[in-house]
Order: structure tokens, then C-alpha cells, then sequence
């Protein structure tokens, strides 16, 4: 179970300060403080474990991938008539005043415990528990270089749903400051993925031990600069109307689309990362058949051979190997006797499971992110990636033979295939969750039984920015290669649409419908529906003057007086 979740470190909690008055007073129930602490590998290991937990967010509302899905023109709100706040959400309405409040603590967690990092680690000597200097120093840079990367991630994760937002990097900046611009934020983000690729190791995938998987390092540094680039740029160009190819740094510098095309080349050529043979195997399902012993399960999957490349690093657990998986996050099981309930269970795979239908090898969920039926029926049957993505309710050779409609909202006849319960018979006796069985968990509840990691990046999102940067054809047919289509000359329609395909329901779609300034017209569309089995219409509601932003949390603009304002349009 060590590599399943991050590890949650009580003392590292207690050195949290964020732009609340909660966070502010602790009491060091440990004894470890700032001036004792980060001295020795096993404070590290505790210490940016606490960075990643920053992670998980307690509300489902802030979890990214869960709001980023919602919010796409991909998924609709379903549920059922209980579910209000997913169909506020993805209507573009807010829900609760403080909706995304959890997101901006967490995140502000991760940053107070990555600036701790930072800057105790750079006085740190490490020599007397390596067998030389050259070992010790690069075990300090790996340390330092995540806790960058981490601070970037974090920023990146407010900017993208809230704007600009206050930056503290250093453990005694105030925290009551103003919001920083947009530019300034993302001026931050670059500096500190820059700094954390000068700072980390060139050791390539396969030889980064398996222990360290989940974990950041130079190559997702390179890989989210390009997603920084291209997040920016298109941002400022077509929702602000203030045109730029290049990249803010800190100091006043920038970053070219060369420059940030060169770090996405030294990743392609030089990490270990690798597509897998089929797109279709990165994905647990692909699993079923062989975790149950039984090719029945899932004829589809039998039929197509699929074999899971796994979620453990590059161990040979599961066949090959993944090489395509870059950075993720890891999940664990729960109990509802712990503080954090199912916090670090998968929620995106139970919240868009399929209503009140607890079919093998799908399992039952809340109904949400029901599917768009205009992305299933403008997908070509022939590319692999259709069926690998959508699950077609009502078809028995998908596993779905069985589904019960009309058990909630938004119905479409399709759930996504990526994120979704798992589950088959043990040993011919009772239905499990597949993920409880592989890894012997004793709470069998339906709630808890989602470990499977959720994908932040993968090799084929590289490949794809690196076309989009450069604008060339090459990464983006390698992906279509992979799926078994034929190469194509490139254009940005063309790219759109592999993105589209390749990337579904991966928490990508919203954010790249805001930075080419195609929000608008995506969702000008209108749909046949069931709700509780009654027919309706559905229409989303996007407004144009939110500018691809969500609500900033009223609480802190209450306990600001006045420093902080509330985005435009809530």
C-alpha cells in the first residue's frame, strides 16, 4: 500500500500558513519546527509528501478534474434530482458562495509547505547519509526541484480556475497581499518550471526507481512548461485580446515558443517516456478480464487482447510496463471511521459512475459527467479510441448489456470508459471492486474501492504540444499512428480534433476550449435528454463575460476588506 497515496504527514501540517486566518495559528504538537527539520532524507520524504497531499481537495467541487470535466462541453451535470450543485456547476452557475474555497486552501497548503522546502533545503547537508557528495547533492536538488515544480503546480491550478492570485514564495512574504495580475502569476509558474528543470536530475523513466513514481521530475517540469506556454498565450491573445507568443518569467525575461518547443524535444528524445502499443491499455479496464480469470467479463476487451500497462511505475506487475504515464495522482482506499471519509478515494471514477446500476465489470456510481451523445456520433467507429473512451450503455458486449435506464438525470445512453468503477466477482463469490482485490482491502464498500491514479500527464499531451508549439505534423500523426489512422498534414483544426479524441475526460477540454477562444461556440447546442425518466431538453448556459474563469471564494473576499474582488460575471 506505500505506493497507492501519498503519505499524509501530521507535522508537516502543522507548518502550514495560508491567506487565512485558519491557518495561520498552530500548535506544534511534535516538536519539530522550521529551524530543526529538513536536516535529514526521511524529513524530505515527510516533507514533500506533504506537498503532493495538497493534492486532494475535500469538496468534489475543487477537485481539478472534477470541475474541469463538468465544466467541458464534453460532459453534462446528471445526477439525480438531488445532485443540484453538479448541474449548477456545469450551467456555469455557482453552486455555493464558496464552491471552490477548498481548492484555493489546499493549494495555498501545498505553496506555504513547498516555500518551507525551498528555502530550508538549500542549507541542508545531506553528505553524511549518501556514500559520496555527488550523491547527496543530487538527492538535495531532486528535493528542491519538486518542491518548484509543486509551487508551479499549485499556481497553475489557482490561475486557470480563479485568474491572478496572490503570490507567496517565501515563508515570511505576507499573507494578506493583493491579488497578483494574471501575468504575474503566470510569470511565477514559468520561473519556478525553469528553475526546477535546471535543478533536477536528467535521469531517464526507466531508471527512476519505482518508489519515486507519482512523484515530479524534470521531464513533467518540461512537459507542464509547454502546458504553462500554451495555456498563457492563448489566454491572454483570445480571451483578454492582448496577443503574446511568449512566456513571462519573473525576473523580467520570457520564454519564446523556441525556448519552450527545445525543453518539450529534450523530453521527447531524451526522458524514457514512451507511447504505449494501444491507447486502450493505459486504462483499467483493460484489466478486468484477467483480474476476474474470467475473458467473459469483458468480451470486448478479450476480443481486442487488451492487457493494462498498469499504474505502479515501470514494474512488471502488469505486462511491459507504463511509459506513457508522466505525473499522476495516487489514490488510496478509506473507511468512514477516518477523519477524511473517502478524500483519497477516486471520486471522479465513483461520481461519473453509471446511476444505481451496479453491472460487472461497471460498477455503480452517482451518475454525474453523463456523456455528450454529439461526441460520440461525430467520432469515426473506426478509431479505437472511440470505443475506449465511451461506454455505450445497453451493449452487452461492453460490459453494459445489463444497464437500467431512467435512474437519473442528463441521460444520454453514454459514461466515460476512463474513470469509472471497476469491479467482478471474487473467486466466483461476491462482487468486488477490482481495485479492492488487486490490492487486499477490506472495506468493500462502493464508495471507497476507487484507487485508480488520475492522469495529470501523459507522454501523447507532450507529443501533441509540441505540434501545437512548433506547428508541424510529426507528434500529433505519432499519436494517430498509435490509434491506427493514417497521417495527416497539420493544421490547428486537425490538432483540436486529435486533442478532442486522444485526451477525453481527462480534466483537458475545458481549458483548452478557454485558451483558443472556442468557449463560446461549443456550447451552442441543444440536446434530447431523460431526466428520471422523463424526456427534456438540455442547453448550457455558458457567459461570456466570466472569460473562462470561476467564482473567487467570497469568503476571502469578505475576510480580504476589501483587497480582494470578485471575478467578473459572479
Amino acid at each position: 500500500m506505500k505506493n497507492i497515496i501519498y503519505l499524509a504527514v501530521a507535522c508537516v501540517m502543522l507548518f502550514t500558513t495560508g491567506c487565512g486566518d485558519e491557518f495561520l495559528d498552530t500548535e506544534n504538537l511534535y516538536g519539530k519546527s522550521l529551524d530543526t527539520y529538513y536536516s535529514t532524507p526521511t524529513d524530505m520524504e515527510e516533507a514533500i509528501a506533504g506537498v503532493y497531499n495538497a493534492i486532494y481537495t475535500p469538496n468534489v467541487h475543487s477537485n481539478e478534474s472534477m470541475a474541469a470535466n463538468l465544466l467541458s462541453d464534453m460532459m453534462l451535470g446528471g445526477g439525480g434530482p438531488d445532485d443540484k450543485s453538479a448541474k449548477w456547476v456545469d450551467n456555469f452557475e455557482d453552486p455555493l458562495e464558496d464552491t471552490y474555497r477548498d481548492l484555493w486552501s489546499q493549494s495555498y497548503n501545498g505553496i506555504a509547505r513547498a516555500n518551507a522546502i525551498i528555502e530550508k533545503t538549500a542549507e541542508a547537508d545531506f553528505s553524511t547519509f549518501f556514500a559520496s557528495a555527488e550523491e547527496a547533492q543530487e538527492f538535495k536538488n531532486q528535493q528542491i526541484g519538486e518542491a518548484l515544480f509543486m509551487r508551479a503546480f499549485f499556481y497553475f491550478r489557482l490561475v486557470k480556475f480563479l485568474g491572478g492570485v496572490p503570490l507567496i514564495t517565501a515563508i515570511d512574504d505576507p499573507k494578506d497581499g493583493p491579488r497578483n495580475t494574471i501575468t504575474e502569476t503566470y510569470a511565477q509558474i514559468a520561473s519556478d518550471l525553469k528553475l526546477a528543470i535546471e535543478t533536477m536530475p536528467s535521469t531517464p523513466f526507466p531508471e527512476i526507481p519505482t518508489s519515486s513514481y507519482g512523484h515530479a521530475n524534470k521531464w513533467v517540469a518540461q512537459a507542464y512548461l509547454g502546458r504553462v506556454y500554451l495555456y498563457y498565450t492563448g489566454y491572454m491573445t483570445n480571451m483578454e485580446g492582448q496577443s503574446t507568443d511568449v512566456l513571462p518569467l519573473a525576473d523580467g525575461g520570457s520564454l519564446s515558443a523556441s525556448d519552450v518547443a527545445g525543453y518539450l524535444s529534450d523530453c521527447i528524445n531524451n526522458s524514457g517516456h514512451e507511447l504505449v502499443s494501444d491507447f486502450r491499455n493505459l486504462w483499467p479496464y483493460s484489466y478486468v478480464n484477467i483480474s476476474a480469470g474470467d475473458t467473459t467479463v469483458l468480451p470486448w476487451a478479450h476480443e481486442n487482447n487488451l492487457s493494462w500497462v498498469g499504474q505502479d511505475g515501470h514494474s512488471p506487475t502488469f505486462g511491459t510496463g507504463n511509459y506513457e504515464t508522466m505525473f499522476v495522482q495516487r489514490f488510496s482506499f478509506g473507511d468512514w471511521g477516518w477523519n477524511n471519509g473517502n478524500i483519497y478515494t477516486n471520486r471522479l471514477a465513483l461520481f461519473t459512475g453509471v446511476r444505481d446500476n451496479s453491472m460487472v465489470p461497471f460498477g455503480q456510481g452517482w451518475g454525474w459527467c453523463p456523456i455528450n451523445p454529439n461526441l460520440w456520433n461525430s467520432w469515426d467507429a473506426e478509431d479505437p479510441r472511440k470505443e475506449g473512451s465511451i461506454l455505450e450503455l445497453g451493449n452487452a458486449a461492453q460490459g453494459a448489456g445489463g444497464y437500467e435506464a431512467d435512474k437519473g438525470d442528463h441521460e444520454t445512453g453514454f459514461f466515460n470508459k476512463k474513470y469509472i468503477a471497476i469491479q467482478h466477482r471474487e473467486n466466483g463469490g461476491d462482487v468486488k471492486g477490482m481495485f479492492i482485490q488487486l490490492y487486499n482491502w477490506g472495506n468493500t464498500d462502493m464508495q471507497l474501492m476507487h484507487a485508480q491514479d488520475f492522469i495529470f500527464m501523459r507522454f501523447a499531451d507532450v507529443l501533441l504540444m509540441h505540434s501545437e508549439i512548433t506547428g508541424t505534423a510529426d507528434g500529433m500523426n505519432r499519436v494517430r499512428a498509435r490509434a491506427g489512422l493514417d497521417p495527416v498534414a497539420y493544421s490547428l483544426d486537425a490538432l483540436k480534433q486529435e486533442r478532442l479524441y486522444e485526451l477525453a475526460f481527462e480534466g483537458l477540454r475545458w481549458f483548452d476550449l478557454v485558451r483558443w477562444g472556442d468557449v463560446e461556440s461549443a456550447f451552442n447546442y441543444t440536446l434530447d435528454v431523460r431526466n428520471s425518466g422523463i424526456d427534456a431538453k438540455y442547453s448550457p448556459n455558458y457567459r461570456s463575460e466570466i472569460k473562462g474563469l470561476m467564482p473567487f471564494p467570497e469568503t476571502e473576499v469578505r475576510l480580504s476588506n476589501g483587497v480582494y474582488e470578485q471575478n467578473p460575471g459572479w
